[in-house]
């Protein structure tokens, strides 16, 4: 092992080389080309991203695939189409689970499991269900508790970083 003036004896095994004193120089980087690849994703990954349902997006949407710039346009520039479908849908779970203000889950445990239009979201608010008046009550509560759990993390962070005397 080393000694008091912190030098140390080698790691590497008798007969085996370091891998700093190689006969080759590191010369790795010299070889990576600096062109990029044109990144791509699946109709469904986009439609997800674009927060509409694939199945109401039209045929060479959902036959092709989507490069990174392509979305980037669909989401600066939306078509007729896709302006169309965010107003009136059919909407994805997701969405129609954020305009009624309940869970994916809760969505579920109400019976609703397809697409839903901006109309059909519309009378079901109307309605006003039990089990929509249940859910938005459950989800009113996890935000409530969330909330309790962020401003008690806050806390302690702010007790942790004031000097102790």
């Amino acid at each position: 092992m080393g000694d008091a003036r912190g030098t140390s004896e080698p790691v590497t095994q008798p007969g085996y080389r370091s891998w700093s004193d190689g006969p080759y120089p590191l010369d790795s980087l010299d070889t990576m080309k600096s062109h990029q690849t044109t990144q791509t994703m699946k109709p469904a990954t986009a439609a997800k991203k674009l927060g509409v349902y694939l199945e109401a997006t039209p045929a060479d949407f959902q036959e092709g695939v989507v490069s990174r710039g392509e979305l980037n346009a669909l989401q600066s520039d939306p078509p007729e189409w896709l302006l169309e479908l965010r107003r009136d849908g059919p909407h994805p779970r997701p969405v129609v689970a954020a305009k009624l203000g309940v869970s994916i889950a809760g969505l579920a445990r109400g019976g609703v499991t397809d697409a839903l239009t901006t109309e059909q979201i519309e009378a079901l608010k109307e309605e006003h269900p039990s089990w929509l008046r249940r859910e938005r009550a459950t989800q009113a509560e996890v935000r409530k508790e969330a909330a309790r759990i962020k401003e008690k993390n806050a806390e302690r962070e702010d007790q942790a970083r004031r000097p102790r005397s």
